[in-house]
């Protein structure tokens, strides 16, 4: 089950969960939290669901359908955290895997009152914290002073003072153009695979990568395993990401399923109208 907003421009959010689980192999329960207005570029605004839509949206397939995993995205308000946080309680033996995406467009006041809510409503049920290092260490490290930007193992530590067993800390970066990600616990890492920097600005590769990790530890990987196997899925969507508007590259999440390009195209009896994306 997923808990996510809606994103017009298909780079995150809803959308992003649902490509990315349906390509992984498993199947999704789409709860909407609200809507981005939005284009490939920059979010605009963000609608919040009252947080009785929330609740009864979730209530009431999970009345239905048995859950592997909850998936936690943008939910837009401190009620609609404290909503998933009473639903994720109320079955507290399924794992959590929460991704955290960045907030600097949202105002300050809002910003400051949804992860005040975060830390106390949802963190201590988490499973799986996933994050930017960037945008970890302004959450939870925010009076940080060190000589050196936070490890990931200094992000995991702090995530863990409110509850948080794992943390997968991506985006850290090393010299030679390459980002490292890391899996680790306050006591260590547990994996770590680095990947060279893409020449490029992407949109919703943090909810693509949090939502097969979810999606896979529902299929049963353990968590090294879904991990490994999910940035190996984000790198291929990254290498095959498009651009469909005038902003910023969405990753294609089903970049697995086309056609090889090398062979003849074969003849169509009509005609489709051209466009500027891959596909």
């Amino acid at each position: 089950m997923v808990f996510n907003v809606n994103d017009s421009s298909g780079a995150g959010g809803i959308a992003a969960d649902l490509t990315t689980i349906s390509s992984v192999g498993a199947h999704a329960l789409p709860v909407i939290t609200g809507a981005y207005a939005r284009d490939t570029s920059e979010i605009i605004e963000h609608y919040p669901f009252d947080d009785e839509a929330v609740t009864e949206q979730a209530r009431t397939i999970l009345e239905d359908i048995p859950v592997e995993v909850f998936k936690v995205g943008f939910v837009g308000t401190p009620e609609n955290l404290s909503a998933v946080a009473s639903l994720t309680s109320d079955y507290s033996d399924v794992p959590v895997v929460a991704y955290m995406p960045d907030l600097s467009w949202w105002e300050e006041d809002r910003t400051d009152l949804y992860l005040d809510a975060y830390n106390e409503l949802l963190l201590p049920q988490v499973t799986v914290l996933v994050g930017n290092h960037n945008t970890l260490t302004r959450w939870l490290l925010p009076d940080w002073n060190g000589e050196n930007s936070p490890s990931a193992q200094d992000i995991a530590r702090a995530a863990h003072e409110f509850g948080v067993p794992y943390t997968l800390v991506t985006g850290i970066p090393l010299p030679n153009q390459f980002i490292d990600n890391v899996l680790c616990t306050p006591d260590g890492v547990l994996f770590s695979q680095r990947y060279e920097r893409f020449d490029a600005v992407f949109s919703g590769a943090g909810d693509t990568l949090s939502a097969a990790v979810a999606a896979l530890i529902a299929s049963g990987s353990e968590l090294v395993e879904a991990v490994t196997e999910s940035l190996g899925y984000l790198d291929g969507c990254l290498e095959s990401g498009f651009r469909p508007g005038m902003g910023n590259v969405l990753p294609d999440r089903m970049f697995w399923a086309h056609p090889e390009t090398d062979d003849e195209p074969e003849e169509s009896t009509f005609e489709i109208s051209p466009n500027a994306t891959r596909h």
